[in-house]
Parts: structure tokens; C-alpha cells; sequence
């Protein structure tokens, strides 16, 4: 009963605002005969100042000429206003009669009038598949459990993949503290952490790396993002040290290792080798088995001849050499858009170069082609975080 109740008030405050403009319009036909005779009685009382030498003949003859014009302006108007306001009635009651009528037939086809309202309680009670609904109830469970340390743990990566951050490094934190750190929980809370830094590797994330590297010493997206915060403190030996090295123990299929390479080339180093298979993958997937190699390079990693030259070059040949297979693969995406892992080594590309312009028109393209409502999508977006840029124009 109280959805009909609302569906009338709703439908009558409508009607309302949609029949103003029209009854407005009679309104100002019936002020006609009012201002008329306004500018009249003014007309008289010019005369009446003048027969008393109370305003000169030239002020008389502008006042009259300026009362003339007004008087002449407001009779301008319709004078037969019966037609207009038949036609106008018509309206205001096909307004009237058709608003409620295809509401209601609107709301019978595409709504569900005999589903039951669900409070947020019984929600919580019953949340099918709802993911903020089953985040809330956790939350709500480890409140008043906080040393629950599997439920910390199980709602860690949800916060994390929902863009919570912060949440997300206290859910780490906290299992961390209760059931004690392991791989997944330490990488976790470092890519939490560099999520809510937008990207930089600071004290806070090198300290939950190297705690991951001693129960995991081999694991390259420690080691990346350990050469990664060298690179960003402004220490290009060290880095490239560190990006050299991984380089040299992963497998010559390795998806991360031309990613490897261009911060190698950018820290003024050669390229290691050719990734002849590589994707652009994020180091943080090396989780995964790496991929096997195909025959030909992916478009935009340095082939063999391309190592081979860049190892003769001097530090600055060899970035305009960087430089010029980015914009060969920038050129390759724009005629061919519908290349996910290219965006992805384009966007981080552009961001290792430090042209974060370049690299936020390059991510705006990139979201275009791959919107964020899908998983692709959100993987630039996440790409962005971490490298600290935003897709001009576009909203993450």
C-alpha cells in the first residue's frame, strides 16, 4: 500500500511541475488589460504636470513618447487568448491523466512490485553473492573476534582487489600478527602498501620485501620492487645492479624479463637479453609458470640485434634506441588497439622513461580500447596505482 501512496504523491508533485509553465501562460494574457491601463492613468498624469508647468514641453515629449511605446508593447501581446488556452487545457489534461498511467504501466513491466523490501538486517542475514554485503559481515565478525587470524587473512585480498587500501594493510597487519608471515601475506601487504603510496616503494614496503626475501630468497617480485625503489631514490648504479642480476637468473622465457630489461637500458645499462615471448606482465604475477617463447618477438621488445647494438651504444644512443621501439609500439597500438598486453608495456614503458604525460594519454587509450568494468581494465588501473599516473580525462 505505502509503494501507491508514494507512486501518487511522486506522480502529482510531476504533474504539478510539468503544468506551471502552462497555466503561467493565461497568467500573463490577463495582465494585458492590467498594464494598459497603467501606462493610460500615466499618459493623463503627463498632461496634467504639463497644463501645470510642473515638467517643461521637452521633458513632456520624451515621458509621453517613452508611456506611448510601453502601452503599445503590452497590447502587442495576443488578444484573443480563448484558443490558446482550449489548447493549453487540452494538455494540462493529457498531462494529467497519461503521467500516472505510464508510470504505473512502466513500473508493472520492468519493475517488481510483489517483491518484498529487504532491510540492510536481513541482508546481512542473507547475502547471496553480494561481495560488499559478505566484507561487511566479516568485518563485523572480526570485531567482536579480532584474534581470528584466518578471517584477516581471507579478507586481506578481498579489500585489496575492491581498491581499499587502507583496509587492506590493516587486515594484513593483522594477520601477520596473528598467524605469522609467509609469502602471500608478505607480498600482500607490500602491494597494499604501494597502492596507498600511489606506486613508490618506501621504508614501510622495503622492509615487508626483505622479510618476504627470507623465506623466499629467488622471488622476483621482491627483487624487482627492491630495484625498483633504488631506481626511484635516484641511485642508477644500484639499480641497475639489482635489475641486472635478476635478469641473469630468470629463464630466457621469462614474461617479466623485457619489463627487466628497459629499467636495465633506463638505468644505463644493456638489456640482458631478448624476451622473445614476453608480455609486459607485471613481475608481481611471477607466481605463475613462465610462458613458453614463440618465434617472434612481441612488438616492442628488443629482438637480438637490438641487444647485440645496444651493448656497442653509449648511454645516450642507447636511450634514444629505448625511446624509438616505445613510439614504434605506441604506433603499432594505435593501429591496432586491441592489444592488452601492449598497452600494459606501453603504459609502464612511457612511466620508466619518465614521460608521465605520454604515459597518461597512452593509459586514456589503453581504457578506451579496455574499460574498467572489465578485468583487463582494471589491471591498468591498478598498473596506474602503481605507477603513480591517471589516465587524463578519464575516471578511475
Amino acid at each position: 500500500m505505502i509503494i501507491w501512496i508514494l507512486f501518487a504523491v511522486v506522480s502529482a508533485a510531476t504533474t504539478g511541475v510539468l503544468m506551471h509553465p502552462l497555466s503561467s501562460i493565461r497568467a500573463r494574457h490577463s495582465n494585458v488589460g492590467v498594464d494598459a491601463h497603467v501606462y493610460r492613468d500615466q499618459l493623463h498624469e503627463l498632461e496634467r504636470e504639463l497644463a501645470t508647468q510642473q515638467i517643461g514641453a521637452n521633458e513632456y515629449e520624451l515621458a509621453n513618447a517613452e508611456t506611448a511605446r510601453r502601452l503599445f508593447k503590452s497590447m502587442d501581446l495576443p488578444r484573443t487568448p480563448s484558443g490558446p488556452q482550449r489548447s493549453h487545457r487540452r494538455v494540462r489534461l493529457a498531462v494529467a491523466a497519461m503521467l500516472p498511467l505510464i508510470s504505473i504501466g512502466v513500473y508493472a513491466s520492468l519493475g517488481s512490485p510483489e517483491l518484498e523490501s529487504r532491510p540492510l538486517q536481513a541482508r546481512l542475514d542473507d547475502p547471496g553473492e553480494d561481495l560488499a554485503i559478505l566484507v561487511k559481515k566479516t568485518q563485523d565478525h572480526l570485531v567482536s573476534s579480532p584474534q581470528d587470524g584466518r578471517g584477516w587473512d581471507l579478507l586481506a585480498p578481498v579489500l585489496l582487489k575492491m581498491s581499499r587500501a587502507d583496509d587492506a594493510v590493516e587486515a594484513y597487519r593483522s594477520a601477520l600478527r596473528i598467524l605469522g608471515p609467509s609469502v602471500p601475506r608478505l607480498g600482500g601487504l607490500s602491494e597494499a602498501l604501494m597502492a596507498r603510496s600511489n606506486g613508490l616503494v618506501g621504508e614501510d614496503v622495503l622492509l615487508a620485501l626483505n622479510n618476504l626475501l627470507q623465506i623466499d630468497p629467488a622471488n622476483v617480485r621482491a627483487r624487482f620492487y627492491i630495484a625498483l625503489s633504488m631506481e626511484q631514490a635516484r641511485r642508477p648504479d644500484e639499480a641497475r645492479q639489482a635489475f641486472e642480476a635478476l635478469a641473469k637468473q630468470s629463464p630466457a622465457d621469462a614474461p617479466w624479463l623485457p619489463l627487466v630489461n628497459q629499467h636495465i637500458a633506463v638505468n644505463g645499462g644493456a638489456p640482458a637479453g631478448a624476451g622473445s615471448a614476453a608480455s609486459g606482465a607485471n613481475p608481481a604475477a611471477s607466481g605463475a609458470n613462465p610462458a613458453a617463447s614463440g618465434a617472434n618477438p612481441a612488438p616492442g621488445n628488443p629482438t637480438q640485434q637490438d641487444v647485440t647494438a645496444a651493448e656497442t651504444m653509449n648511454a645516450g644512443d642507447r636511450q634514444q634506441m629505448i625511446r624509438g621501439m616505445v613510439e614504434s609500439l605506441d604506433a603499432k597500438l594505435s593501429e591496432d588497439p586491441n592489444n592488452f598486453e601492449g598497452w600494459m608495456r606501453l603504459v609502464r614503458s612511457y612511466a620508466v622513461l619518465n614521460d608521465k604525460d605520454r604515459a597518461s594519454g597512452a593509459l586514456k587509450r589503453g581504457l578506451a580500447a579496455f574499460p574498467p568494468p572489465g578485468e583487463q581494465g582494471r589491471q591498468l588501473l591498478a598498473l596506474a596505482r602503481e605507477l603513480g599516473i591517471a589516465p587524463e580525462g578519464a575516471t578511475q
